[in-house]
């Protein structure tokens, strides 16, 4: 769960595909986002462009290990800066978000199969 947070923060999917099974399935503020790779092709990918900055902040992970099943709660306030679009104005989002995930231990390793985040304003 650390690498894909670090990775998050990096703006960068690299590495992240081998985080998340082939079958996996993505849930994000209500919508089906399908499998890992359709959500970072169609959403996330694509958004990371416009990001100037994304860090985690008041970040806890609760791990409930029940082989060969392992289920996170994560809870922490993500800030967003946005690039400056063509007025060259730039935007902050700060919220307040929620993520649990199940993962399998497959051959060793360790596989996110379900994930799902959401997110509210930060008061």
């Amino acid at each position: 769960m650390k690498s894909y947070k670090d990775a998050l923060e990096n703006k960068t999917t690299a590495g992240t595909f081998a985080l998340f099974s082939e079958d996996s399935q993505v849930f994000e503020q209500g919508g089906v986002e399908g499998s890992y790779a359709h959500y970072i092709e169609h959403h996330l990918g694509p958004e990371l462009g416009h990001f100037k900055s994304f860090d985690f902040s008041e970040y806890k992970i609760d791990v409930v290990v029940d082989l060969p099943y392992a289920f996170t709660t994560e809870t922490y306030i993500y800030t967003i800066v946005l690039r400056p679009d063509e007025k060259g104005e730039s935007r902050t989002i700060r919220k307040k978000g929620v993520a649990t995930s199940i993962l399998r231990k497959t051959d060793g390793d360790w596989k996110i199969i379900k994930t799902h985040s959401s997110s509210r304003n930060k008061k």
